[in-house]
């Protein structure tokens, strides 16, 4: 196993604002590897025209609140997940070669739409990670509900977590239920998937998931399933420790380390030897890295990648906060010597793309 040594960092800058969909800003964007291309799966997605100097969540200087964006300044439509399909074999020279996955009005499409009892203003379906397995897209979700009170971004409570599932002709998806219910994980418990590692022909897909604990610190536990019995949720079984195993409880998981904000990425680096777990730590604007040689530990402490100093031109109010940095191992190169990481500044609002190659 190597050491984690960085010896080059490229900014390759922000992705896909250069689009023919009117798309001015998203986070999220999980990377799911397809046969012959990968889908991004995004979070909270603006359509219409950005006003020059002025916060997206400062409107006029006043602060946003809880409800949806349409209408708001130049904005006219704010979509909480989409996705779009990228043909770019490396990211070396960024994402530049993809397509945005359209409605019937050919619109930006929202892959997850909402529920009846559902309310465009308060519940929000956000993206977590995602996999392509047994001829289906699954793709599981985070559902939160807006408060009145509070300012962005920590105005809202989390519901739990679920699954969803599609396929490549369409895009339309379903939610998976269990027990009457589309909420698998309570608010309470792990938010899976925030990460998922899983390599073709492999006994176990293996499915990581951030809780908050009552101390405030964002744990990351650790889940696994058969490839056949995802959608089977009794299946599922939890890790525990090395000495314990794996436990049916979710309710008894043990963290194998902490400090993301929520979203991370796992994979095994072959040119490291290794897993190679990348995220924001917490929200300082470092982007980290740690290795282990098994999917469950132990996990290495975070080892500083990339310093991300906010570039924001916005005056008056503003929100300086980085987050969801993850990897995406389906464009590294030289067996991941070279990998690719976004990362979103919030006032930049778009998946900013770096490259970092290792000694």
């Amino acid at each position: 196993m190597k050491e984690l040594k960085v010896i080059q960092v490229k900014d390759l800058g922000p992705q896909f604002k250069d689009n023919p969909n009117k798309m001015v800003g998203q986070d999220g964007a999980y990377s799911i590897p397809l046969e012959d291309k990968c889908l991004f799966f995004f979070g909270d997605t603006l359509v219409g025209k950005r006003t020059d100097g002025e916060s997206l969540w400062y409107p006029g200087g006043q602060p946003l609140g809880p409800v949806d964006m349409t209408g708001i300044g130049g904005l006219e439509k704010m979509i909480t997940n989409t996705g779009l399909l990228c043909y770019d074999k490396t990211g070396e020279n960024g994402f530049a070669n993809f397509k945005y996955i359209l409605n019937n009005q050919n619109q930006l499409k929202q892959l997850i739409p909402l529920e009846a009892d559902e309310d465009h203003n308060w519940d929000r379906i956000w993206c977590l990670h995602g996999i392509a397995v047994n001829g289906k897209v699954y793709l599981y979700f985070i559902k939160i509900r807006m408060l009145k009170d509070g300012e962005p971004p920590a105005n809202f409570i989390i519901i739990g977590s679920g699954l969803a599932f599609g396929s490549e002709t369409d895009w339309e998806f379903r939610r998976v239920y269990n027990n009457g219910s589309y909420i698998i994980w309570k608010g309470d418990e792990p938010c899976f998937a925030s990460a998922i590692l899983y390599e073709p022909g492999n006994e176990y897909i293996y499915l990581y998931g951030t809780k908050n604990d009552p101390k405030g610190i964002q744990n990351l536990h650790l889940a696994r399933v058969k490839p056949g019995q995802i959608e089977d949720f009794g299946s599922y079984e939890y890790f525990v420790s090395e000495n314990d195993g794996w436990t049916k409880d979710v309710k008894q998981s043990k963290p194998l380390f902490s400090g993301m904000p929520n979203e991370l990425s796992v994979n095994y680096n072959k040119y490291l030897g290794c897993y190679l777990s990348i995220h924001s730590l917490e929200l300082s604007g470092k982007i980290v890295g740690r290795t282990s040689p098994t999917p469950w530990g132990p996990w290495s402490d975070p080892i500083e990648l990339w310093q991300v100093i906010p570039q924001s031109k916005t005056k008056g109010p503003k929100l300086e906060l980085i987050y969801a940095g993850k990897e995406h191992p389906s464009f590294a190169k030289d067996n991941g010597k070279t990998i690719y990481v976004t990362y979103i500044e919030f006032e930049e609002y778009y998946p900013h793309l770096v490259e970092i190659t290792f000694e």
